[in-house]
């Protein structure tokens, strides 16, 4: 695209939000780990750190407003979500401030790597019912809008372990997080899986809010360009939120699981294929 911020532009732009809010939004992953690697393609001429940036503003506004929504459902852990959104800060501003001194290949091969075998561990690993379980820890009961049932066990310091490398991790890479932490959520914590999309949309608002102020601290966002291409996107990507977290009332927590594994792996194989080819 040209670097002129145009009308059709913005118009394209708030197309891809959308479409990124409705998949993010559905498997509870903030469609960061989609927005990023589209960015990179379509703006090849920009720093890592500037579109890692746009794509952290677009995460924080799906997980904004699919927050939003998932609380008018009850699926929201408000309880274990708050010790775990606290827990993804520090590493969050870390992932900003490191962005430009790692070596990104290596990263990008060891991520790749990673989340193409969690991906298959979400689909070959430990399955669930809707209601979930009682997995150990603090138990935990929630009580949706719709009157179902969900009864399980919680690790909360387990859960604040994975959160602080969450928090790094997807600010560094701009991905949101959710890509990873919902899997963690379902086959690590024992989250019934509609839970684990809604508590982890709650989570990743509040990281991607500071990881985008700290991005804003540092100065990433020199000139108005990234700005205006963020607004356009999270036009879009708002209204795009409330569809999906409408289709996630209508989908099985099998068909979210294994729409995220597919993501999962596009992601892995995406970022292996940056650095081979």
């Amino acid at each position: 695209m040209s670097p002129h911020f145009t009308l059709l532009a913005a118009v394209l732009l708030g197309l891809l939000g959308f479409a990124v809010g409705v998949f993010g939004t559905l498997v509870g992953a903030g469609g960061g780990f989609i927005l990023t690697p589209v960015l990179l393609l379509v703006y090849p001429q920009s720093s890592p750190a500037l579109i890692t940036a746009i794509s952290l503003i677009v995460v924080f506004f799906n997980a904004g407003s699919g927050s939003i929504a998932y609380a008018r459902q009850k699926r929201i852990d408000y309880r274990s979500g708050s010790v775990f959104a606290l827990c993804t800060l520090p590493g969050a501003v870390v992932g900003v401030l490191v962005a430009d001194k790692v070596s990104r290949p290596g990263f990008d091969v060891i991520m790749g790597v990673a989340l193409t075998a969690l991906a298959w561990w979400l689909v070959r690993g430990r399955k669930q019912p809707n209601g979930g379980h009682g997995g150990g820890g603090t138990a935990r009961t929630i009580v949706d809008r719709d009157g179902n049932l969900y009864r399980y066990g919680v690790n909360v310091r387990l859960g604040a372990l994975f959160s602080l490398a969450v928090g790094f991790v997807s600010s560094f890479l701009g991905i949101g997080g959710g890509v990873v932490h919902v899997p963690v959520l379902v086959t690590v914590l024992g989250f019934p899986t509609h839970v684990a999309t809604a508590t982890s949309h709650f989570v990743l608002a509040w990281m991607a809010l500071v990881a985008t102020l700290t991005h804003v601290a540092v100065g990433t966002f020199h000139g108005g360009v990234g700005l205006r291409r963020s607004a356009a996107l999270s036009v879009g990507v708002v209204l795009g939120a409330q569809l999906g977290a409408l289709l996630s009332q209508r989908l099985s927590g099998t068909v979210i699981q294994r729409l995220l594994a597919v993501g999962l792996l596009v992601l892995g194989v995406r970022l292996v294929l940056s650095v081979v080819l």
